[in-house]
């Protein structure tokens, strides 16, 4: 069985991708800054080899990624800036590059390898053309926009108050993916190197407009929500990133062939929009008290 090394493994896509590779049995080295942290301890629960990788130090890198067959990659700028994703995901893909592993996939986003203009697509694209050009194998995740988000920042304060708040109009479809499969997704890949390697997909496992998804989170929380349009210059306010991403979406959605994906990959048990609200608690997250999540969405 091989050893796969998971960066992110205590966020939402990297956690997602090792559980679902300690289901299908693989040796798993979850990668991580804080060894020690409740989502390390549970992955370490599950039998996954937790170790400390820091994107700032080559050589914790280096120690982490030896003797490992393959890796899963993901960046974010959250947290810190564009520039600085950009310097860790090289900085990842060469350490990848010196440990001579077998098979890298990157999750990045769904539409940058395209001009959006949208600077956290336009980052992760400079780290998938620094990934073709190291000579590893490789795929190229780009996950839609995340459900997940829609559990909390401004999204979840809104639910509490019967509005979905969305910075887009009623109308205009976007994709969507759940953690969940992006990890699924990102585990098969991984699971089958040849027939992945040199591949670059967008995922979305379900296409909704924002009253669409009013509804279906009305029917899954039990509360009426109606969709309310949050106006650009307030998301700008928070991030010019996300501001520049919502206009995107608004001028050119975000398609991706879903029925397409479902066809060749049903193993991967895609969740409708639908699927994925029903199985969320509800009572506790509306439960918490407002403001505590973030301001805005973390991601895509």
């Amino acid at each position: 069985m091989t050893t796969i090394a998971v960066t992110g493994a205590t966020g939402a896509q990297g956690g997602a991708t090792a559980r679902a590779l300690l289901a299908a049995g693989h040796t798993v080295r979850a990668l991580t800054r804080r060894p020690a942290d409740p989502a390390a301890e549970a992955l370490r629960a599950l039998g996954a080899d937790v170790r400390r990788a820091d994107f700032d130090d080559r050589a914790s890198l280096d120690a982490a990624l030896a003797g490992a067959d393959s890796l899963f990659a993901v960046t974010t700028p959250f947290g810190t800036d564009i520039d600085t994703e950009v310097r860790q995901g090289r900085t990842l893909v060469d350490a990848a590059a010196a440990a001579r592993l077998g098979h890298v996939v990157f999750t990045s986003a769904a539409h940058a390898d395209r001009d959006t203009g949208v600077p956290h697509y336009d980052s992760k694209s400079l780290i998938e053309r620094h990934l073709y050009a190291s000579g590893l194998t490789w795929t190229v995740i780009g996950p839609a926009a995340f459900m997940d988000n829609y559990a909390g920042g401004w999204s979840l304060d809104g639910l509490r108050e019967g509005s979905f708040a969305w910075p887009m109009p009623a109308d205009r479809p976007l994709t969507l993916v759940s953690a969940r499969d992006i990890g699924t997704f990102a585990a098969l890949a991984l699971q089958r190197r040849d027939a992945f390697a040199g591949r670059r997909i967008d995922i979305a496992s379900d296409a909704l407009d924002p009253a669409r998804i009013a509804a279906v989170l009305a029917a899954a929380t039990g509360r009426p929500i109606t969709h309310r349009e949050v106006p650009l210059d307030v998301v700008r306010g928070h991030s010019t990133d996300l501001a520049a991403m919502f206009a995107y979406f608004a001028a050119f959605g975000l398609d991706v062939d879903v029925a397409a994906l479902r066809r060749e990959f049903p193993e991967v048990g895609w969740q409708s929009f639908a699927d994925w609200a029903a199985v969320q608690d509800w009572t506790a997250l509306l439960a918490a008290p407002a403001g505590a999540a973030s301001a805005a969405p973390a991601s895509v």
